[in-house]
């Protein structure tokens, strides 16, 4: 599978005109890393708005689907529709890259990969934030050896939920979503990319309330019903072995856990939060007292949201790109198998594998452009 070659950036499209489409259509102006052509969005006043913001155009769905100069599309509308639309792309012969996760429902991420594949297209997803400068100088950290091998790692996102800032947090409490969910895809995106795909996995899950009360206008005062755990506890175990504590809550009023620690035989590194490109990342070798501040090694240290598809359309054919579909299968599969063995109390494999992608270069060839400062 391969994204036809042309002179200069390829032409995309944008399905969703939300707030993270704002990154896509930054990082295309400021680094031309690919054009976009048109966007959409089911709201058409919305849709037209950013359209002359970015002097772009506004179309239907079906005219940007139908649109011949149109090689892939970004699919930003909320997760509940990822899979109708990015179906509808495939099946209209767009190759496609997804806001997380790729599905809400497994199966429905593997029909996303069975036709993808079928027709000879390439399905990306995000987070790309894992080929950013801190999680990909951590890489590098770990693939030279410097911790020794990896035994362990502890993974936290805890915070108290959305409710608080989020103009409509209903969904954040529905099958689909969740702390796990939500922000587990960044987390377990990470996991896999440093230290490889998940093998087993045993896991425990509550719900502190069956009602939360919205504070944030314009709502506030109005109570959302919870219909999914909200604060999930998970032993993996990985390809090579390493044994992995991973918590995900909206349960938590305040924490102060790091939120990634990577643990060797040598020594233990310190990961910079996964939903972000840049750091800080520390470094404490074996006998030392203290942690060494490392610097970042890799590009794309600032908000470079789009980078994983522009790895995706610059992909020779055959070639694997870094932010792929079969990993976002990976991860949703994880996430499905986590609450599966919570409900089931025991411990449970998941159905798919993925192994490690390629770690990005330090000058990808698909940059042409002088990164921000």
């Amino acid at each position: 599978m391969g994204v036809s070659a042309s002179e200069g950036p390829q032409i995309i499209g944008i399905i969703g005109t939300g707030n993270i489409s704002a990154a896509y259509l930054k990082i295309a102006r400021d680094l031309n890393l690919f054009r976009v052509k048109a966007v959409t969005d089911m709201d058409s006043a919305r849709a037209a708005e950013v359209a002359a913001e970015y002097g772009i155009q506004a179309m239907t769905l079906e005219g940007l689907l139908a649109d011949p100069e149109i090689v892939a599309v970004v699919n930003l509308t909320p997760p509940g529709a990822h899979a109708d639309v990015s179906l509808k792309a495939l099946n209209a012969g767009k190759h496609v890259y997804s806001e997380k996760p790729l599905a809400v429902e497994r199966e429905d991420g593997q029909a996303i990969m069975d036709l993808a594949h079928a027709r000879g297209l390439r399905v990306g997803c995000a987070p790309d934030t894992v080929l950013g400068a801190g999680i990909q100088t951590a890489r590098e950290i770990i693939d030279a050896g410097r911790i020794g091998r990896p035994v362990a790692a502890n993974a936290f996102m805890m915070g108290s939920g959305p409710e608080s800032w989020h103009p409509n947090p209903d969904f954040f409490y529905q099958r689909g979503a969740g702390p796990l969910f939500d922000m587990g895809p960044y987390y377990l995106t990470a996991l896999v990319t440093l230290l490889g795909g998940v093998r087993k996995v045993s896991a425990t899950t509550t719900t502190a309330f069956s009602q939360r009360p919205i504070t944030s206008q314009p709502r506030a005062g109005e109570f959302i019903t919870v219909t999914t755990p909200t604060h999930v506890a998970a032993n993996l175990t990985l390809d090579g072995g390493a044994v992995v504590t991973l918590v995900t809550s909206f349960d938590v009023p305040g924490s102060d856990v790091p939120r990634i620690e990577i643990h060797g035989t040598d020594g233990t590194l310190s990961v910079p939060d996964p939903n972000t490109f840049g750091g800080p990342l520390k470094l404490r070798l074996r006998g030392e007292k203290e942690w060494t501040d490392i610097p970042l090694t890799r590009p794309f240290a600032e908000n470079a949201r789009g980078i994983g598809l522009a790895d995706m359309l610059a992909a020779a054919p055959g070639q694997p790109h870094r932010a792929g579909g079969d990993l976002a299968l990976h991860v949703l599969d994880v996430m499905h198998t986590i609450l599966e063995s919570a409900e089931a109390e025991k411990t449970l494999t998941p159905r798919t594998h993925a192994e490690r992608p390629a770690p990005l270069d330090t000058q990808p060839t698909w940059l042409t452009a002088t990164l921000p400062t």
